[in-house]
């Protein structure tokens, strides 16, 4: 609580007047956002990107034709990575709130960043489960982490603004990185793969660093102090709550639905397209450009507009019936003319665009404002093993749905983004009667 100092009088304090609005976090300062700490997390979140960019388009075809895998063994051992990945999520963000989360991040990309380059030492398969579990598993624990840092260092006011605006910054750069990733694929050598592999474990190893030197926000630093001070025998934060905090766990069920949307552009899309459409291949590159542009155009202005919970809760709404609305026009694709395919898959991929910045925003928003904020770490590990679960089952939900049955399975598809959208207000309605108990005060 602040204090007024005993020399101070009180007509030498400012008069009231209305709340000023918070600067917008963007704001550039030559090429780079004004605001020094978002500077310093768009730095390390495009050298990361680049590296990601670089490796995602051959990271498979490496282990296949340069290692020598069977493809289906690959995709077995990354399916049991990215397992280990979503339970490390909830015990990576108790660590954080024990001993710091940004200390605990810069420890897992590290880590990620060794595991990632013993990938040139792989040359059997028990050496392959190695590496992959272990880079999957540091990479995705770290997602709710990265989740808590952000809610340490940036202003609350505009952290997801901020977020989104970090979002672009990935999109943008993880394209730039799949293009010189193209390359590589073209040379096919195993020159090229290793340059790749070594580029990318640099990108987490070397941001690793900074993450550490980002300062913390007033609000971090407030509630740091104001559990610190607090008197012997208050009542102990439970720093397993959010395991046990079944609102905010229906509210993160419902975003993991929604984020099947991602696999449903990179794995279902691509394959309704060879098998089940007259449009030519190259179209699924057509859309995941498109998808990029248009997310870099939009989402921090979409994030300005969900960035408290009644609007998030609006925004994830829309977000499900746009879905759906998308999976209606992808259905139509079928059977039509080569051109008119293209059409109309590009139009279903711009609905698409709309709900998913909508998701984003919307998702970003209630992880945090839902959360107990005393206990960030956990609260966003919980959060992100969400989501991590949502892009894994993507691909088997999205298959076994749209790919296979057509029409009425994009139909089930559609039906169950929908539901889910208009899930959330129910679901944070009932977190917020239950949340009196939560540290928000601080």
């Amino acid at each position: 609580m602040t204090t007024t100092p005993a020399s101070a009088s009180p007509a030498s304090s400012p008069p009231p007047g209305p709340p000023v609005p918070p600067k917008p976090a963007t704001r550039a300062a030559g090429l780079l956002p004004a605001d020094p700490t978002l500077r310093r997390a768009t730095v390390l979140t495009a050298a990361n990107s680049l590296g990601n960019g670089l490796y995602f388009p051959l990271g498979v075809l490496y282990f296949t034709r340069i290692v020598g895998l069977d493809a289906t063994s690959v995709g077995l051992g990354m399916t049991g990575a990215g397992l280990v990945g979503v339970v490390a999520g909830v015990p990576a963000g108790r660590a954080a709130d024990r001993w710091g989360a940004r200390r605990v991040g810069a420890w897992l990309w590290a880590g990620t960043g060794v595991a990632t380059a013993a990938y040139v030492l792989v040359q059997s398969y028990v050496g392959f489960l190695l590496a992959v579990v272990c880079a999957t598993g540091l990479q995705m624990a770290s997602r709710g982490v990265l989740g808590a840092i952000y809610a340490d260092v940036l202003p609350a006011a505009t952290r997801v603004e901020a977020r989104a605006y970090l979002r672009m910054v990935t999109n943008v750069f993880m394209g730039v990185g799949g293009a010189f990733g193209a390359i590589a694929l073209q040379l096919d050598t195993r020159g090229a793969y290793v340059t790749v592999i070594v580029v990318n474990a640099v990108s987490f190893a070397g941001p690793a660093l900074l993450l550490p030197r980002l300062p913390l926000a007033p609000h971090a630093l407030e509630r740091t102090g104001a559990v610190a001070d607090a008197p012997t025998g208050s009542p102990a934060v439970d720093r397993w709550r959010a395991v046990r905090d079944l609102p905010y766990l229906a509210v993160t069920v419902l975003n993991a639905i929604l984020v099947v949307q991602y696999t449903m552009s990179e794995v279902g899309l691509p394959l309704w397209i060879v098998e089940r459409t007259e449009a030519p291949r190259w179209t699924a590159a057509l859309l995941m450009i498109l998808n990029c542009v248009l997310v870099a155009l939009l989402q921090v202005r979409v994030a300005r507009r969900a960035s408290q919970v009644p609007s998030a809760v609006r925004a994830m709404g829309w977000s499900g019936l746009l879905l759906a609305a998308a999976c209606a026009v992808y259905a139509l694709s079928a059977g039509l003319p080569a051109v008119w395919a293209v059409l109309a898959l590009s139009v279903g991929a711009v609905v698409q665009v709309f709900a998913e910045v909508l998701s984003a925003a919307g998702g970003w928003t209630l992880g945090y404002e839902l959360a107990d904020s005393r206990v960030h770490g956990v609260y966003q590990g919980v959060f992100g093993a969400g989501m991590s679960a949502g892009m894994m089952a993507g691909p088997a939900l999205v298959t076994v749905t749209a790919v296979q049955h057509g029409t009425a399975g994009w139909a089930a598809l559609g039906v169950l983004f929908a539901a889910a959208g208009l899930a959330v207000g129910p679901a944070v309605r009932w977190a917020e009667r239950n949340g009196e108990w939560r540290g928000d005060q601080y």
